[in-house]
């Protein structure tokens, strides 16, 4: 293990905004920190079959989230259709990060318009705001939570995605 390890959140953080942004600004930067200089195949590859569990797949889903939650929920358009796959498969991002240069570039430029997307919304919403969800309306603030927790829960998986491939585990 490497002894320089990666950055945390900047502390000591004063109020909810700051605390909520700056975790998900920092797992944000870990999970694309996580899949630097990688290629395509090391991106699509799938280390634990049967699972269709990857980095690309991973970036996808994480691209697919920011979209659903800050454009749908957020922004209160459910009709919108989600990024991967028009007929909702459970499983599109992932089933659709196979090994071409040209899928990584698409969801790399996907994660990247749906992060800045959510930094504008968030940036201009209160966390007491209610975004529409299929079960009940809810508040900006539950929707950081969730984001967070989706990210500390997919770093947790990067990291050994990572491992598996190239041995790092100093990201």
């Amino acid at each position: 293990m490497s002894e320089q390890q990666p950055a945390g959140p900047d502390l000591p953080l004063r109020g909810e905004r700051a605390v909520l942004e700056d975790y998900l600004r920092h797992y944000r930067a870990t999970f694309e920190r996580q899949c630097s200089g990688l290629d395509a195949d090391q991106l699509a590859r799938r280390a634990v079959p049967p699972s269709s569990l990857s980095l690309l797949g991973l970036l996808r889903h994480l691209a697919a989230v920011e979209h659903s939650w800050w454009r749908r929920v957020v922004g209160r358009d459910l009709a919108l259709p989600r990024l991967w796959g028009k007929d909702d498969r459970r499983d599109a991002d992932f089933d659709g990060a196979v090994a071409d240069p040209a899928v990584v570039e698409e969801a790399w430029a996907a994660w990247r318009t749906e992060v800045a997307h959510a930094e504008d919304v968030l940036a201009a919403t209160p966390l007491d705001a209610l975004g529409a969800h299929p079960e009940g309306d809810l508040e900006v603030r539950e929707v950081v939570v969730h984001l967070v927790e989706e990210y500390a829960r997919h770093c947790g998986h990067a990291d050994l995605l990572r491992e598996c491939i190239d041995g790092r585990t100093d990201l």
